[in-house]
């Protein structure tokens, strides 16, 4: 799978550098410089194509639109599954307490059933296959 995103990262870099050359010639065209305007736009189209082979190798890749929203706010991506890693540890706090909440619950209304119902509570407990209390 690197593989592919190294392919797609190096003819990224090429084709930006073509653009960066692109830009130099233009902004100070020369009649003299149209064989080498003319050079660098086929390179241009010529990336473009590769660019979009690659883009066939990578169609089953989906990228969460928040990830765009970080790099549009000047963010790195990377603190995106940052993030993302430090609410699911959050989340996963909350409902590890809710659950030994429930225990605690579920464990005191056993014992306060038995209390008020010890005959139903003896069948409850046999029935789950939990010993009675003698």
């Amino acid at each position: 799978m690197a593989e592919k995103f190294d392919s797609l990262e190096e003819h990224l870099e090429k084709f930006v550098e073509n653009i960066r050359q692109l830009g130099i010639i233009v902004s100070d065209f020369q009649p003299s410089s149209q064989t080498g305007l003319n050079q660098k736009l086929n390179f241009m189209v010529t990336g473009l194509q590769d660019i979009d082979k690659c883009r066939q190798q990578l169609h089953d890749i989906s990228v969460p639109l928040e990830v765009f929203e970080y790099i549009d706010q000047g963010r790195n991506p990377q603190l995106y599954t940052k993030e993302c890693l430090e609410r699911a540890l959050a989340k996963n706090e909350q409902v590890k307490g809710k659950i030994d909440t429930m225990k605690k619950f579920k464990s005191l209304l056993i014992q306060e059933l038995t209390k008020v119902f010890p005959e139903d509570m003896a069948k409850y407990k046999t029935i789950r296959g939990e010993d009675p209390p003698p």
